[in-house]
């Protein structure tokens, strides 16, 4: 039977060599790291993960190495399997199955801007050969385009394992939306709409924050499921600058790597082109964490 997907799942990075090869020993480093913290799943091979700049082989790799690490614990895997061919979705899936994952990441064709039967197609034929549940990645800031919720609605009916959304549009009434007029699971995707998320329905948080401060995200969460909401506040305030610094700054990927850096964990640089950070962003990611747990 699969798991029921909720709570904070920090989106890890792929650590790097300084030779720009994936740090492998680092990356289980990593993993054992949020394991030991308990938190309630992980992502890889998403896009803090940079999956866009990672080749089949890596990305195979990583799921069975992380798949290994995670398989015999409470820490739930979601695997991310985009590509803008649908064929190679497939094949990520069915690999991805394979190694031990709870749930399969999926976001909509991210360049060749389909038209929401196109989209809805592309989650129906992932849906029709998988039995592991399927989360709609929702970002219009990457894939262009902001799946309309009629799209949301039909494939929530139709679709029996695409079961979950991570609602990364920036618009709280989106997912107040897809709330009220689905029965898709919500995980809260912009960093900065956490708390709100959580209030309008979220159970769930695919969080780049989460890496960074993994034990202030539950707490969080904890507290507004417990009904503890100024408990809840509390928290957010010193976690929201940093939410906003990630979301705001586009460089999400080297801000992370850098944290994993200053915590004595595994980081290293980003492919390019991606760069890195300048002294400023280090300093205010410093001053970020110094309030966070």
């Amino acid at each position: 039977m699969n798991k029921q997907l909720k709570g904070v799942f920090p989106v890890l990075i792929t650590p790097m060599n300084e030779d720009f090869s994936v740090n492998y020993d680092g990356m289980k480093e990593n993993v054992k790291h949020y394991l030991e913290q308990k938190v309630s799943g992980i992502v890889i091979v998403g896009s803090t993960g940079e999956f866009v700049s990672l080749d089949d082989e890596e990305k195979m790799k990583i799921v069975e190495m992380v798949g290994s690490m995670v398989k015999d614990t409470d820490t739930q895997l979601l695997v991310g399997i985009s590509d803008e061919r649908t064929d190679k979705a497939l094949k990520f899936a069915a690999h991805a199955e394979e190694h031990h994952a709870d749930g399969l990441l999926l976001i909509n064709s991210y360049y060749g801007g389909p038209t929401m039967d196109e989209i809805y197609h592309q989650f129906k034929d992932v849906n029709d050969q998988v039995s592991t549940p399927v989360m709609i990645y929702n970002n219009p800031f990457t894939s262009g385009i902001d799946i309309e919720l009629d799209t949301l609605v039909k494939m929530d009916e139709q679709l029996g394992n695409v079961s979950y959304i991570k609602e990364s549009s920036g618009d709280i009434r989106k997912l107040r939306d897809v709330a009220r007029s689905t029965d898709l699971t919500i995980f809260c995707g912009s960093d900065d709409l956490a708390l709100e998320s959580f209030l309008h329905g979220a159970t769930g948080w695919v969080s780049v924050a989460g890496n960074i401060a993994p034990n202030s995200a539950s707490k969080m969460l904890e507290h507004v499921e417990a009904g503890n909401y100024n408990e809840a506040k509390d928290i957010y305030k010193d976690l929201l600058p940093l939410c906003e610094f990630l979301e705001n700054s586009g460089k999400f990927v080297q801000i992370v790597k850098k944290a994993m850096d200053l915590k004595g964990l595994h980081g290293g640089p980003s492919r390019k082109p991606r760069l890195g950070l300048s002294d400023e962003e280090v300093k205010q990611l410093k001053a970020h964490m110094e309030k966070l747990d």
